[in-house]
């Protein structure tokens, strides 16, 4: 009997992907683990391992196909010892689509209200409001019409389904005309402001320049859409120090002889991932998350460091680092860095973290404000380090400064604990024997 394969969840928040490329064919071998294609998430490209053994007799989704669903079926393996030619992968695929849709059709007749979904990763615990239906006869509408329903603010009571038994579906939210739509929008407009402003700027202006359209893919856009979420939700404050970094560059120097043998190579980066951990230990109510009515604080230190990755920004996590050795945050962080610019990372690799780094300091930019990642609540932009008059011992010297902008969640952070958390910050980078004790 031929097995279905369906499009796999990557992560915990993955509902749809793009197929980005096939690695087998029809016809081919397969055996477990084998890589069978590469999934573009929201987050990265991972490849699908295959779990059965068998022969590939359908590919059902298209290389380089966009929004498919978590649970459609993309390709038809038929048993060893099966004839391929008896397998049937239409009906396959009709009968995953059918089990698939089943629990959730009858969960939809059973209730004249859509289920709550889960709020965005914003960092709250409060789930948006619905706005209630009319009370009255039941809504029978699939969870994909309800869905769409609710995004467009359409109201079901008022839209006839086409579906058996009068079921709306998503043809018919699509197509309801503007007096459907529920008066209800204007009331949710605040809990949906980043998705209405991303769709406001989509228009582009057609004016007479040269230029090039390129399709953003599943990362960009979610780039955007949490960037335009963190500026609208989250209320930053911004606090710069100057920070001397002579005696950390002569203590990465030193440090680096000694590691020499091993094979590993310390970065101004790795000090001062390992700084900004302990400063976060140091100063706890800096290393929290808000959550509406909850203020959540850890109790270790994992710091999410940006990468330029070609599909986009992606933030890779030293877990625990303020308990590490440089050497080994070090080692972590080539490896991390490697596979988020290979679209390899895996979601334990890169979902969570308590505070965030970015460091533009290598294309020499001297200073800037970061937006907070949430549901974070602070990060760290730090700039180049630059010969600049200083004050050395009350007298001016000429020294290495570096600027050092902290990004914080005014909600969670008062500005005297930022504060605090950037002068523990300076002075671990200034007095860094710290780090290695």
């Amino acid at each position: 009997m031929p097995t279905a394969i369906k499009m796999p969840a990557l992560s915990p928040t993955m509902e749809e992907g793009t197929l980005a490329k096939w690695l087998v064919k029809e016809g081919d071998s397969v055996s477990s683990g084998d890589i069978m294609a590469e999934i573009e998430t929201d987050k990265a490209t991972m490849e699908f391992e295959a779990v059965d053994e068998g022969v590939i007799v359908s590919i059902d989704v298209a290389e380089g196909t966009e929004g498919v669903k978590v649970g459609t079926v993309i390709a038809t393996l038929a048993e060893e010892g099966e004839d391929p030619a008896d397998a049937k992968p239409a009906d396959a695929k009709e009968a995953g689509a059918a089990s698939a849709e089943a629990p959730q059709a009858e969960k939809s007749e059973t209730k004249s209200e859509p289920a709550p979904e889960p709020s965005p990763a914003s960092g709250s615990s409060l789930a948006p409001t619905k706005a209630p239906l009319p009370s009255g006869d039941r809504i029978i509408a699939s969870p994909l019409a309800k869905r769409i329903a609710e995004q467009n603010g359409v109201d079901l009571s008022a839209i006839t389904g086409s579906g058996p038994n009068g079921r709306i579906v998503k043809a018919d939210v699509e197509g309801a005309p503007a007096a459907a739509t529920s008066t209800t929008r204007t009331t949710s407009a605040s809990t949906t402001a980043p998705e209405s402003v991303a769709a406001a700027s989509t228009t582009l202006p057609d004016f007479n320049i040269p230029h090039e359209d390129e399709k953003m893919g599943n990362v960009r856009k979610v780039i955007a859409r949490r960037l335009t979420e963190a500026k609208q939700t989250i209320p930053h404050i911004y606090l710069t120090v100057d920070v001397q970094l002579d005696a950390l560059l002569k203590l990465r120097s030193d440090l680096n002889k000694a590691l020499e043998p091993d094979g590993i190579k310390l970065s101004v980066n790795d000090l001062l991932i390992k700084a900004q951990a302990k400063a976060l230990l140091q100063v706890p109510k800096c290393n929290v998350s808000f959550g509406g009515d909850v203020l959540r604080t850890f109790k270790r230190a994992d710091i999410s460091v940006a990468v330029a990755a070609p599909s986009g920004l992606i933030t890779p996590i030293i877990v625990d680092a303020g308990s590490k050795s440089l050497s080994v945050i070090s080692t972590e962080m080539k490896e991390l860095a490697g596979k988020a610019r290979d679209g390899k990372l895996q979601p334990h690799e890169y979902q969570g973290g308590t505070a965030s780094l970015s460091n533009l300091g290598m294309f020499g930019i001297k200073q800037f404000d970061a937006v907070i990642n949430p549901p974070q609540a602070m990060i760290l932009a730090v700039g180049a380090g630059e010969q600049r008059p200083h004050v050395v011992d009350g007298a001016l010297a000429v020294a290495t400064v570096m600027s050092a902008t902290g990004s914080f969640d005014h909600r969670a952070i008062d500005g005297a604990d930022g504060a605090q958390f950037m002068q523990t910050f300076k002075t671990l980078v200034e007095n860094p024997l710290g780090l290695v004790a």
